[in-house]
């Protein structure tokens, strides 16, 4: 079973980029540029590249084996 962590945007909205250092799926900027020029990143099911990309909550962000559900 894949578990999902959950990050609450206090906004109710959190740009892509923003959300995987926040959830520490990467540790830099310029990892998360990275990995999802590389299409390692996938919301909701499929591959995203765009680092501004708005998530709102409901949204699953997954890169390798971790998962992060914004509520």
């Amino acid at each position: 079973m894949v578990h999902v962590e959950e990050f609450s945007a206090k906004d109710g909205m959190i740009r892509l980029g923003q959300l995987l250092k926040a959830a520490g799926l990467v540790d830099t900027g310029g990892e998360a540029k990275l990995r999802l020029a590389d299409e390692q990143v996938s919301v909701n099911g499929e591959v995203e590249t765009r680092r501004g990309r708005q998530l709102h909550p409901g949204d699953v962000v997954t890169l390798g084996p971790d998962s992060v559900r914004v509520i």
